[in-house]
């Protein structure tokens, strides 16, 4: 009884399921056709335009022309969208020099501050010519200038302190912001040339104060706790080594220290010390001295 009632019913999905698979092979002939039809047609194009290009040379110069310049195109945006940015001009604003150019004395101090510190020569050469250009306007030795810079920061002009003093020269920005007014602003502080500037008209002004050398470095380290020996004699070895340098001599390895200051009681010692920083234009010992500088940094060498 089932299987009569089954009958009918899979005679009527025959002609459906014949219809449904006789679309399917037309569409599949005429996709065939078409598709064959097409690719005989671009094929036959392919072959008109080269015979045409072949056949003429300012149409053929024209077409790899304009391939040429979309390839171009293509490569230029495709740089600017995955490529770092550059700038041309980077070169122009970097504090850096030959040191070919320089005078045979200053090319012998930049090229051995370059081994010692194991700094680039191309940076120190542009230091050591200002430098020198400083040291002839000012009246201080230049290998004097550089000894002070080597012993604070070990020419890194980013160098900080613990208490604020910044750069090549170890300057108290925040203290002396008003010197750099002129260079556009208090962060010249690391820029190279600035910062190296400020601290020679600060180191002029110490030893002015002082009446020599080394007593102008013991205002410019802002010695109050101690007298200042230590910063002292490692500034004035330096500086005997880069004299020698400059006059082509070897540099010697050591360096027989050249001041000390005698042992006082200790309130004689700090009344002392309390003079020599008020007059140096600095706050009292028990405040911020002139530069602050004994600061433990661990720059100096």
């Amino acid at each position: 009884m089932t299987a009569k009632q089954n009958t009918p019913a899979s005679g009527l999905w025959s002609p459906v399921r014949s219809a449904l698979a006789t679309a399917l092979a037309d569409t599949t002939r005429g996709l065939y056709v078409v598709t064959h039809n097409s690719m005989a047609m671009l094929g036959i194009g392919l072959a008109l335009a080269v015979i045409v290009l072949a056949a003429r040379g300012d149409l053929r110069q024209s077409a790899e022309e304009r391939l040429l310049d979309w390839l171009v195109a293509r490569q230029e945006a495709t740089q600017t969208e995955t490529a770092v940015p550059v700038d041309p001009t980077a070169a122009e604003r970097a504090t850096a020099a030959m040191p070919d150019v320089l005078p045979a004395q200053q090319a012998k101090v930049a090229f051995w501050l370059s081994r010692k510190y194991r700094v680039a020569p191309e940076p120190l050469s542009v230091l050591v010519a200002e430098a020198f250009r400083l040291g002839e306007q000012v009246r201080i030795d230049p290998t004097l200038i550089l000894a002070v810079m080597a012993i604070e920061s070990r020419f890194n002009p980013f160098a900080q302190s613990p208490v604020g003093a910044q750069g090549l020269m170890q300057v108290l920005t925040r203290v002396h912001t008003e010197k750099y007014e002129d260079f556009g602003g208090q962060l010249a502080a690391f820029d190279p040339l600035a910062n190296l500037r400020v601290g020679v008209q600060i180191l002029q002004d110490c030893i002015r104060r002082a009446g020599s050398i080394e007593g102008g470095l013991r205002l410019y380290v802002g010695a109050v706790s101690t007298d200042g020996a230590d910063y002292i004699n490692k500034v004035m070895a330096e500086h005997t080594r880069l004299q020698h340098v400059a006059m082509g001599r070897p540099a010697p390895r050591h360096v027989e220290p050249t001041w000390s200051i005698p042992v006082v009681a200790p309130a004689v010692k700090s009344q002392a010390q309390e003079e020599l920083v008020q007059s140096s234009g600095g706050e009292p010992a028990q405040t911020t001295p002139l530069l602050s500088r004994e600061d433990g940094t661990g720059l100096r060498s």
